[in-house]
């Protein structure tokens, strides 16, 4: 049967009527499998129950993912043992427990590199997976199935019942993205972290970074040291600001990549380059630095693009900038550069999409690049909504016939800033008003189809989330949740599987789990909330 479903029993939940259940639906997930088959007996986790790893160091690493998620609240060792050494030498069959498997085998070649394959039965919960990936993004299915008191950090009562039958899932798109504005308000290497953890739970695999903006600059550049110093040292409204160190953007590299998230650096250019003016006068067409930016406005700052220093600038950031970042994409920005004639712009975007290049990476920017040349290989994101004109839309879907990918990222429907309705005091509304049936509502298949985007020239679909008015992770989480489960399901699942009046109590369902997690979320009045 299709993803919304499930069947079988759950530990610990309640309808929305509000009547005890003992086993979480096995199709009750958020993003909704693929297939499911409900159907067996539950298989419940006890203080007997083992984590069985193939002998691959990246099976025995999503394991031991698992182990740290499940030990605080079940208080059961979970002792991660080998799978073929230990079987037959325990208990019972030997071979009970959660077994996580690699495997390579024809059966298995349709799930890719990042599907997985959950079987669940009264002997233990079978996870299978051609790619670490895919066993990782099974581990947050297994979670999301047993009881929302799971998420806690200190022990809880169970029981911890999974619901026999089977899983069988894969993505619909291969990127599925998040961007964090850390430059309007710079967020610490903790506050990433925690953010990287929400979005693996709902498996999003890409984390964008806007690293540099009007208000600050946030990762430190050897060959330029102002530009984190300087430029990094305020923010919107004021206040102390900060940068990355190189460690400690390595750091987030590593957090990320433990979670299956590729990083995706950006330094928004020629526009938006305020922080940067102000760091390095020469930067400037007239030589003389602009004092350092506070305020909200955009548009009004270049680089000077017939400064031949500028380029050296460029070249000196990427190449630092690429020798961090492991993933394959680095983004130069390229929107709202209204202080950039047509000529200088494409100009500009031609030399800095090579020196890209030259640093081994894909080029990605905002859609305004297509207004350029993009080069073979370059992806657009579409940030354009009801309002863009067509003309713009037909620029980019001209891109596309070139070859050039995109991202979509509807302003009007994925901005995790713009507000939920007229009470909202977070966020922004210039593209309109954002409730979470409206995020969850649309088809990247068809969002472009009307002005000639062919559906294969989708990548993906990224939520960005803009901290003009955001300044602690308290307000990163009121408007990420509940509409970036939504996203992560518009990218993860079939289209066949999804629609609002089932997923709105599927998502309703993940609220007490929210609440485990300290995550605040907003109480939007379109989902039928369970009482807590």
């Amino acid at each position: 049967m299709g993803g919304g479903g499930g069947g079988g029993g759950g530990g610990g939940w309640r309808t929305a009527a509000g009547a005890a259940q003992t086993v979480r639906p096995l199709g009750d997930v958020v993003p909704a499998p693929a297939s499911v088959r409900p159907g067996g007996t539950p298989y419940s986790i006890t203080g007997s129950t083992r984590i069985r790893v193939d002998d691959s160091r990246e099976a025995r690493s999503v394991g031991t993912y698992l182990a740290g998620l499940l030990r605080p609240s079940t208080g059961y060792d979970l002792r991660i043992t080998d799978d073929h050494r230990d079987r037959g030498r325990d208990h019972g069959r030997g071979d009970d427990g959660i077994r996580l498997r690699l495997a390579s085998g024809d059966r298995d070649r349709a799930l890719g590199d990042e599907g997985y394959r959950l079987e669940s039965d009264r002997d233990g919960v079978t996870l299978t997976a051609r790619e670490a990936a895919g066993l990782f993004h099974g581990v947050q299915t297994l979670r999301q199935l047993l009881p929302a008191a799971v998420e806690r950090d200190s022990r809880q009562r169970g029981p911890w019942k999974v619901a026999g039958g089977t899983i069988t899932d894969k993505p619909r798109y291969a990127y599925r993205g998040a961007m964090l504005d850390v430059s309007r308000h710079f967020f610490g290497v903790e506050q990433v972290k925690r953010y990287i953890d929400q979005l693996a739970l709902y498996k999003i695999n890409t984390l964008h970074l806007h690293l540099s903006d009007d208000q600050g600059w946030r990762i430190a550049i050897d060959s330029w040291p102002r530009l984190a110093t300087y430029g990094g040292s305020t923010q919107v409204g004021g206040g102390p600001g900060g940068y990355y160190t190189k460690a400690q953007y390595r750091e987030l590299v590593r957090y990320a990549t433990s979670r299956h998230l590729e990083v995706v650096p950006e330094i928004d250019m020629p526009g938006h380059t305020n922080a940067a003016l102000a760091s390095y006068a020469e930067l400037n067409c007239d030589g003389v630095a602009p004092p350092l930016y506070t305020g909200t406005a955009v548009g009004f700052s270049s680089l000077c693009a017939p400064k031949e220093i500028t380029y050296d600038f460029v070249d000196d950031v990427v190449r630092e900038l690429a020798a961090l970042t492991p993933g394959r994409y680095l983004h130069i920005g390229g929107d709202e550069a209204h202080s950039t004639s047509h000529e200088d712009y494409v100009e500009f975007m031609r030399r800095t999409q090579a020196v890209v290049g030259k640093y081994g990476k894909k080029v990605v920017g905002w859609h305004q690049l297509t207004g350029a040349d993009p080069v073979k290989g370059a992806v657009a994101q579409y940030w354009g909504y009801d309002a863009t004109g067509a003309a713009e839309r037909a620029q980019v879907a001209e891109a596309t016939k070139g070859g050039t990918k995109l991202i979509l990222s509807p302003a009007d429907r994925v901005y995790l800033d713009m507000k939920y309705d007229r009470n909202t005091q977070l966020g922004q509304s210039w593209a309109g008003l954002v409730e979470v049936d409206r995020s969850y509502d649309w088809d990247p298949a068809a969002y472009l189809a009307d002005a000639g985007v062919a559906p294969g020239a989708v990548l993906g679909v990224e939520a960005p989330l803009w901290s003009e008015t955001l300044s602690t992770s308290d307000h990163i989480e009121e408007m990420a949740f509940p509409r970036l489960p939504g996203v992560a399901e518009i990218g993860w699942s079939p289209q066949s599987a999804r629609d609002w009046d089932t997923y709105k109590n599927r998502l309703a369902a993940q609220g007490p789990r929210l609440t485990a997690l300290g995550i605040d979320y907003y109480r939007s009045p379109v989902v039928p909330w369970p009482a807590e």
